[in-house]
């Protein structure tokens, strides 16, 4: 490919008020509106009180928030590419970045609160109004991780040096909802101090999590799968408060240990990974190992009777590949192993228990997107205002996966990179005639269908005006 016109011969303006780059952002923001972000946000924030009228209406400004978000904006200044061209006729209400980050930085503890009530209630409303969590009544998975994001400045809120030396942090923990045939979904969100523990406020995150899922439809067999870092007494006791199951990674204590040991050689089988799993130690990629189940393990017993918990402790040992065996006539007298146990009440089978619960690292997807999207800054000096930030995240996160999930079975499981590359950043030109909008879209559009079919299911009239 090469130009087809001569350097000198071609010449640009930014002059057409009819031109529109995020042509689907028409639908997706129907469908928040479907499901009644701007009525829960109305209903829920109140900011009563705020200096310069920053709390005056909260709706109109969430939405301008997570429109810019699911455009691609990731700071504050970012939120202005809702401003241009023909974005005005499309669109009511749409806020400048001066006045939405006033709004941010208005935000207290207990306003964040609010906001991620209407969060919960959102994501209800979106998997009731779309196939989100197909199975969702039979199985589904609550993941619980934490992460770290940098930020730059001495006078941010919260930022602190934590797990990373000379670097300061925040320490956001979050956790999502997914089945064995859906991606995931974000179900609840917090902001905490760089140099929080992993698992500070796990337990109360992880009720609410799974409160959450129920309301999102998961009615089903529900268990929790978390790290190492969440093997606590008080997240089991959560998770059995909510009739939940729980899938945990153990590290190697000396009572683990003991128990592992004395596993005997032909209780081990052996497993292969459908798609490669990646050594919590090493990094690299696993597609064989063996696996060994002890049925009845009690934790905690150096607490009350009443904390201690029995129940599954399932090991996976593979080759120490650091340590490998002697090459020559006495071969190997003694295998090297790295065992990576984890404590589950799960009642499937060893070895699918042992695979659902290494797809714990589906996480990390919904993390690297973040970082890669709405979250590449925590774009405000003030603690609260980058924990509202984050819960908009995740409204706009869950807004594209559902707006995917009814364009087609491919955008069902598609990155969030991809649906705003296919669905959401398509240019249009528009026209008015009788008091109707039309959208001009680019002729051959590689992905026309779907866009249409997000486009018809969310702009099809009413069902009596149908029958009508």
């Amino acid at each position: 490919m090469q130009s087809s016109h001569a350097a000198a011969a071609v010449s640009a303006a930014f002059d057409d008020t009819n031109l529109v780059a995020y042509a689907g952002l028409v639908p997706v923001m129907r469908l928040a509106e479907r499901c009644g972000l701007a009525r829960l946000t109305a209903e829920k924030v109140k900011l009563g009180g705020a200096k310069n009228s920053a709390g005056a209406a909260a709706d109109a400004k969430v939405m301008s928030i997570v429109a810019g978000m699911v455009a691609g904006a990731d700071s504050i200044d970012a939120l202005d590419v809702l401003r241009h061209g023909a974005m005005s006729l499309l669109f009511d209400g749409i806020r400048a970045p001066s006045t939405l980050g006033t709004f941010l930085r208005a935000f207290t503890h207990g306003h964040a609160l609010q906001l991620h009530a209407a969060h919960r209630q959102f994501l209800a409303a979106l998997t009731a109004h779309t196939p989100l969590l197909p199975g969702a009544s039979e199985k589904a998975f609550i993941d619980v991780d934490s992460t770290h994001k940098r930020v730059y400045g001495r006078t941010k809120q919260g930022a602190q040096y934590g797990r990373f030396k000379g670097v300061r942090t925040l320490h956001p923990l979050l956790a999502t909802i997914c089945t064995p045939n859906s991606r995931p979904m974000i179900a609840t969100v917090r902001m905490r101090r760089g140099k929080a523990a992993d698992s500070r406020g796990a337990p109360k995150l992880v009720s609410e999590a799974l409160a959450t899922a129920t309301e999102a439809g998961c009615t089903g067999l529900r268990v929790l799968r978390a790290d190492s870092q969440f093997y606590n007494a008080g997240v089991i006791a959560a998770c059995r408060r909510a009739k939940a199951r729980f899938s945990i990674t153990c590290g190697m204590n000396p009572s683990i240990k003991r128990a592992v040991l004395a596993v005997p050689d032909k209780a081990w089988q052996q497993i292969t990974y459908p798609t490669a799993v990646p050594d919590p130690d090493t990094g690299e990629l696993i597609f064989n190992a063996q696996v060994a189940e002890i049925p009845a393990y009690t934790a905690f017993t150096g607490r009350k009777k009443a904390e201690q918990v029995t129940a599954r402790l399932i090991v996976r040992r593979v080759r120490d590949l650091a340590k490998p065996a002697t090459v020559g006539e006495q071969g190997e007298l003694f295998p090297v192993w790295r065992y990576h146990p984890f404590f589950t009440d799960n009642p499937a089978p060893t070895l699918q228990a042992e695979r659902e619960h290494r797809h714990h690292a589906v996480i990390e997807q919904v993390i690297a997107d973040s970082k890669a999207s709405a979250l590449a800054h925590l774009p405000s000096g003030h603690f609260h205002a980058n924990a509202a930030w984050l819960t908009l995240w995740a409204m706009a996160y869950n807004l594209l996966r559902a707006a995917g999930a009814l364009a087609s079975t491919f955008h069902a499981k598609a990155t969030t990179a991809t649906l705003r590359a296919h669905l959401v950043r398509v240019p249009a030109r528009i026209a008015r005639s009788a008091r109707r909008l039309t959208l001009h879209l680019p002729r051959q559009w590689p992905w026309q269908d779907p866009w249409t079919q997000l486009f018809a299911t969310l702009h099809a009239p009413p069902e009596a005006a149908r029958r009508s």
